[in-house]
């Protein structure tokens, strides 16, 4: 078998052209046309304004086409994209990369994804969240050419982890389309065979004093039941502020993102950090209510959507206070009832859980490998090296 040919350094500027997107105004903006693709576009959103008048035929973007966005937020709308949308004309701040002959056009949005963080690393910003990049800083960004047979074939490698991907991705959003239509079912069925009761009944107010804000170790909740966690919150507190440990267990909710689904049980490993009474926290009678019944009970749509009622104040101030939320009424079935459906849920969601691994894992195998392939650290067999052969 003879030596493989090395790959050489060249960089984005001599293996491709580009193509800028045109400046439309919202006075071109009309109800039907060519879709005029934007960089949101880019990321999946099906809302298009319309172009009715008669384009240049070089904003013309045709399903296939390879883009690359040199304005928008980084790692969300930054970067290349093979456009799988409708045919369209292209907007301004997203450039239509042409390959150069030799060169395969799967191969070089791997290889534009791969530099897009070096890239990003001589980003302006020109917007509180926004950055955008010079033409040169993308054509002059260095890349490792390897034969045209080899792009294909590393190009068609990396295609199968992204089909695995969004395979993947597809499987988990089903199995959470299935998680809430079984929380709807199993709630709605807890709802008519529980008896009447309130919060009060298996929950006491925790006002247990801790620190004065200076240095504690305050708690967050994310919101719709994703969780308690740490507040990421770099100040350091004012002396005139009380704080109040919290402990494992323990349900905590904020008062001014109550109608949001803004509850959580403190986590093993948050036990004693504090927050103010803004996230007060509860202590639950566990000989009357399973906690992870009701926390689902709790971050359930329907549930505060239907709580509207109990919050006081103007618009963005409206608050949930403690006393009113003891005092809201509902139905609590059997202890047994509530642990077989928090068993079930639970069951669904570790499901779930170990499909994301899964899905964390390919991205992980994709980044490993583009970088192997994509600086020709790892070499892939060529049709015209099994002919060698």
């Amino acid at each position: 078998m003879k030596t493989r040919k090395a790959w050489g350094l060249c960089t984005i500027g001599d293996v491709c052209h580009f193509e800028s997107g045109n400046g439309f105004t919202p006075q071109d903006w009309k109800v039907s046309g060519l879709p005029i693709i934007r960089i949101q576009n880019l990321n999946g959103s099906q809302l298009f304004n319309y172009f009715a008048g008669e384009p240049n035929p070089d904003w013309i973007v045709e399903p296939g086409d390879l883009l690359f966005a040199w304005a928008g937020v980084k790692g969300v709308s930054f970067g290349p994209t093979i456009w799988n949308g409708p045919k369209g004309v292209l907007n301004q701040h997203i450039y239509r990369i042409r390959p150069e002959p030799g060169i395969n056009k799967a191969w070089l949005h791997y290889a534009l994804a791969e530099v897009t963080s070096e890239i990003e690393a001589k980003a302006h910003g020109f917007k509180t969240n926004l950055v955008h990049v010079r033409k040169s800083d993308i054509t002059g960004a260095k890349v490792a050419l390897p034969s045209k047979d080899e792009q294909s074939s590393v190009a068609s490698l990396l295609a199968c982890w992204d089909a695995a991907i969004e395979k993947t991705e597809r499987l988990i959003a089903a199995k959470v389309k299935r998680l809430v239509s079984a929380t709807a079912k199993l709630y709605a069925f807890t709802n008519r065979e529980g008896s009447h009761s309130h919060f009060g009944a298996f929950l006491k107010e925790s006002s247990v004093a801790g620190t004065n804000g200076l240095h504690a170790k305050k708690l967050s909740i994310k919101l719709y039941g994703k969780g308690v966690v740490p507040k990421d919150d770099k100040r350091t507190g004012s002396e005139q502020t009380q704080y109040f440990v919290r402990q494992a267990g323990q349900l905590v909710y904020s008062k001014l993102d109550f109608l949001n689904g803004a509850f959580g049980i403190v986590p093993a490993e948050l036990e004693g950090y504090e927050s103010t009474l803004d996230l007060p926290a509860f202590d639950i009678d566990n000989s009357v209510v399973d906690r992870d019944w009701l926390h689902g009970y709790l971050t359930r749509p329907i549930y505060y959507t239907r709580q509207v009622g109990l919050a006081r104040g103007q618009r963005k101030a409206r608050r949930v206070h403690p006393s009113d939320f003891l005092a809201s009424p509902l139905r609590v079935p059997s202890l047994d009832v509530q642990r077989q459906v928090a068993a079930a849920l639970r069951t669904l969601k570790q499901d779930i859980e170990a499909t994301e691994s899964l899905l964390g894992a390919y991205k992980a195998q994709k980044r490993g490998l583009m970088r192997k392939l994509l600086t020709g650290q790892w070499r892939m067999r060529t049709e015209e090296d099994e002919v060698s052969a």
